[in-house]
């Protein structure tokens, strides 16, 4: 199992956010900035406009395991932030899964075999 290197601060999203790039689904957008070191960080953000306290938790809890299950296939340096839309809250598992797959595929984050 992956441990995962998050942003805490809000200077660090701050930064993402404004120096950053984005690549978006119906359910998720990316926001990532390349580095040359530190390895792949990244951060969560979830909306009210996504629902009450529970529904963003599950959430966020289901968006972590997804990055954890990608990282052997991550590469390079990033920092990075994925926003959760407002679909999100009714999809599965494995659509957000597929979804963040894409995502960090469009952004070149992810190995090609």
């Amino acid at each position: 199992m992956y441990k995962l290197t998050t942003l805490k601060k809000n200077k660090e999203f701050s930064f993402v956010y404004h120096r950053g790039k984005s690549v978006s689904t119906k359910l998720i957008v990316l926001i990532y900035f390349s580095n040359k070191y530190g390895g792949i960080r990244s951060g969560f953000s979830i909306s009210k406009k996504v629902g009450g306290a529970v529904v963003r938790n599950k959430v966020r809890r289901r968006m972590k395991e997804a990055l954890r299950e990608l990282m052997p296939e991550l590469r390079g340096h990033a920092s990075m932030v994925f926003v959760a839309k407002q679909p999100v809250s009714l999809a599965t598992y494995a659509q957000i899964k597929k979804d963040m797959q894409y995502v960090l595929k469009k952004a070149g984050l992810l190995k090609t075999i």
